[in-house]
């Protein structure tokens, strides 16, 4: 069973996702662009229905109650801020922490800052971001998969861009991977004033983070072979930037959009990874 709660900090209002008992293991789902909370449904059920505590925060942007208008509201310090006030506000001293897309960039930032809260990482197919930011540099083929970086940080054009007939390009950046009644759910929370430019403001405060160092507790990496932004320059260089027990997972004829795409052979793994580091 998946309830649906509200957690209250002095960031705002998140809204939840929450499967399993408190006292169980506690497991935080953090998600991507452009999706929610949602986009663990499945892992919710599983590892909420194994023994763990799962919860998954609509975040920053996403939750209306914790929307604020400044792109500068979106630094990865504030985001990785949020992961913790959260994990306060459920009594957390120390949890697991699983991230896809840009919920893995806040994961990475959280576990080379703050291992001491940090059990283990997973991140699922966003690289450790000095990995990418070298291959962008230096791989022409990672630097064209990471165009799309630049359209869009752009103001207000991204948001006519992605909104244009009845939100065409939104709907074709989950490139038909994942079941159509959940792109029109996601697609569908964007669309409503304000939420779509909420979520750029991840991109465009990017370039107001410092550099993010290696992490520093047990991680798994999962990367999906046909992941159209990531090439393999960047997913296998991330190894280099993790200081603890290390795992990568390559996932052969899948996207970027591994938790719905691939959720079997997702939730394998993390509870692999899980079960490898109880302490």
């Amino acid at each position: 069973m998946i309830d649906e709660l509200e957690i209250r900090t002095a960031a705002g209002t998140f809204d939840v996702l929450a499967a399993g008992a408190p006292g169980d293991r506690e497991v935080l789902l953090l998600h991507g662009f452009p999706q929610g909370a949602r986009e663990w449904e499945f892992q919710l059920g599983v590892l909420g229905g194994g023994g763990c505590h799962v919860v998954a925060p609509d975040q920053r942007g996403y939750s209306p109650g914790a929307r604020p208008e400044r792109p500068a509201d979106y630094r990865i310090e504030e985001l990785a801020g949020d992961v913790i006030a959260v994990a306060d506000a459920l009594g957390w001293d120390r949890f697991d922490l699983i991230g896809h897309d840009c919920g893995a960039l806040v994961g990475w930032a959280v576990a080379a800052e703050l291992p001491q809260r940090i059990r283990t990482f997973a991140a699922v197919s966003h690289p450790h971001p000095a990995a990418l930011q070298q291959a962008m540099a230096e791989d022409e083929d990672q630097a064209q998969r990471s165009h799309h970086l630049t359209e869009l940080r752009r103001p207000r054009t991204a948001e006519r861009t992605l909104l244009a007939d009845d939100c065409a390009a939104l709907r074709r950046i989950f490139e038909w991977k994942i079941p159509e009644e959940r792109v029109e759910e996601y697609v569908r929370r964007l669309a409503r004033p304000g939420a779509l430019t909420a979520a750029l403001n991840w991109y465009r405060a990017m370039d107001l983070a410092g550099p993010i160092g290696p992490a520093c507790v047990p991680t798994l990496y999962v990367w999906g072979t046909e992941d159209a932004t990531v090439g393999p320059t960047a997913a296998l260089a991330t190894g280099k930037y993790v200081s603890g027990p290390y795992r990568f997972e390559m996932l052969e004829d899948v996207s970027h959009w591994v938790p719905e795409e691939a959720p079997e052979a997702l939730t394998r793994l993390l509870i692999q990874h899980l079960l490898a580091h109880r302490d």
